[in-house]
């Protein structure tokens, strides 16, 4: 019995082994996506673009991840940009679910560092400093990921007679 429980334990071992990404695969950048402002409204009934601009830059930070600070200075910017375009009390309720919902720990399509696989090796990504070969390929998608902001903003303008407030740069 305690043969088959050591190699049920060591098959188990590899498969899970196998299924885990290489360290190089942890590494590699996906392409720039949004959905808006994930899970929720992207303004209101008479404007339903209001503030989506504000979300799809909040998107680009959260797409290319970082330090615990990156994410904060990326909530404070929607919490303002919202703000602006909508009041106080939408910015807040947007704040406080992003700084919930938005872990790096969550396994979700909208946490922190979202371009990047979800695990690093064998433990969460986290909150971590881009290394010089990721800021390479951040660098080298950011022109692909502006150009799609810049669609998203004529798809989906704030107003028909109103430029959309702009978002703070990162």
């Amino acid at each position: 019995m305690r043969m088959f429980l050591s190699a049920a334990f060591f098959m188990s071992a590899i498969a899970l082994s196998a299924s885990l990404p290489s360290p190089a695969a942890a590494n590699s950048l996906k392409p720039f996506t949004t959905d808006g402002c994930s899970l929720w409204i992207d303004g209101t009934p008479e404007q339903p673009h209001l503030w989506r601009h504000c979300c799809v830059a909040h998107d680009l930070a959260y797409w290319q991840g970082g330090t615990k600070a990156d994410r904060q200075q990326a909530d404070a910017d929607i919490l303002a940009c919202v703000k602006q375009a909508q009041g106080p009390g939408m910015a807040q309720y947007m704040y406080a679910n992003v700084r919930w919902g938005g872990s790096p720990y969550w396994m979700s399509s909208y946490r922190w560092g979202y371009g990047w696989n979800y695990l690093d090796g064998i433990w969460p990504r986290g909150y971590k400093l881009p290394t010089a070969e990721e800021q390479a390929q951040i660098a080298a998608q950011l022109p692909a990921a502006q150009a799609l902001m810049a669609r998203d903003i004529e798809l989906y303008p704030a107003s028909k007679d109103k430029e959309p407030t702009p978002a703070p740069a990162n």
